[in-house]
């Protein structure tokens, strides 16, 4: 179970005991600043009953980038959300603070601290202290800023959530994340974008963006895009994939590779398409990897984004 799993879990059980402590209410509408995690959750047509097998590659990639960066986002603000439906633990002027909390065998402990700017938005720090070394201090493992002014359902807001901080947080139940990733979300225009900074296994800095704009009928795009070392030699690869899909799950997806390995002055382009079963009507790369399959006249979307 990962760190994140963890202190969820110790922030619904536990806050509801410190919350005994003193019973000041939270700053008003700050419950409603907050999104839930359905109101920034990344839908992507899905097909219930196919095998991997059937289904085309990179709606396949896309359908897992989107799942990875839905759980990543989803679990912090249900962990924001579980802690503030308690009382106020203390408030300090316009800091509004609940915990600190732990368990018995719990090698950390952590709080909240929301702060009303004043001005209708809402600042936030989750913080964690180790309780395995003397004279620790309280480190911010996921800041916030939500403003709710646009109205319901239509706030918008950032968080950061930084590993490095929870692991030195909490070894024990660290995970294998690495580094920082900052959330923008956008509730009125259906917009969510993260930016990643984090190594790889041997400690090389690995940097990614990632954006997704869905539309009121369903259809969206996403875009993936990454810096990092994809084997072979030192220097690092460009990486990028764009999709795009209908209402009805038919998509694309355009996906280039260049830098390190495959050298500065080539860049390598594939395209793929899928129909409303997910199944590949087209695909075709620069560099014949794989042969080329269907009729370009099949994409519902007729060119990159």
């Amino acid at each position: 179970m990962s760190i994140i799993t963890k202190s969820f879990l110790a922030a619904t059980v536990a806050v509801s005991l410190v919350s005994c402590v003193k019973q000041d209410e939270a700053p008003a509408g700050l419950k409603e600043a907050l999104p839930t995690a359905e109101q920034v959750r990344i839908n992507l047509p899905e097909g219930a009953s196919r095998t991997i097998g059937q289904l085309a590659d990179y709606y396949v990639v896309t359908r897992d980038v989107t799942r990875t960066f839905n759980g990543g986002t989803a679990w912090v603000l249900v962990l924001i959300h579980a802690i503030v439906q308690y009382p106020v633990t203390s408030v300090n002027g316009d800091t509004y603070t609940w915990g600190p909390w732990s368990g018995a065998l719990d090698p950390a402990e952590y709080k909240l601290d929301v702060r009303d700017v004043g001005d209708g938005t809402f600042e936030y720090q989750l913080s964690g202290k180790s309780k395995t070394l003397a004279n620790a201090t309280f480190e911010v493992v996921i800041d916030g800023v939500a403003d709710p002014r646009p109205g319901a359902l239509k706030g918008n807001g950032t968080f950061l959530l930084d590993f490095d901080a929870g692991r030195r947080v909490n070894p024990v139940d660290a995970g294998d994340e690495r580094g920082q990733v900052e959330v923008r979300y956008d509730l009125a225009a259906r917009h969510l974008d993260l930016g990643i900074v984090s190594v790889d296994a041997q400690g090389n800095p690995v940097s990614a963006e990632y954006a997704y704009d869905e539309a009121l009928d369903g259809s969206g795009e996403m875009s993936f895009s990454v810096d990092g070392n994809a084997g072979g030699g030192a220097a690092n690869e460009q990486i990028e994939i764009i999709s795009q899909w209908a209402a009805t799950g038919t998509g694309r997806a355009d996906a280039t590779a260049t830098g390190g390995d495959i050298g500065a002055s080539l860049t390598v382009s594939l395209t793929e398409c899928w129909d409303t079963g997910f199944k590949r009507t087209y695909y075709q790369d620069s560099q014949n990897f794989a042969p080329a399959e269907g009729l370009a006249t099949t994409c519902s979307f007729p060119s990159p984004k």
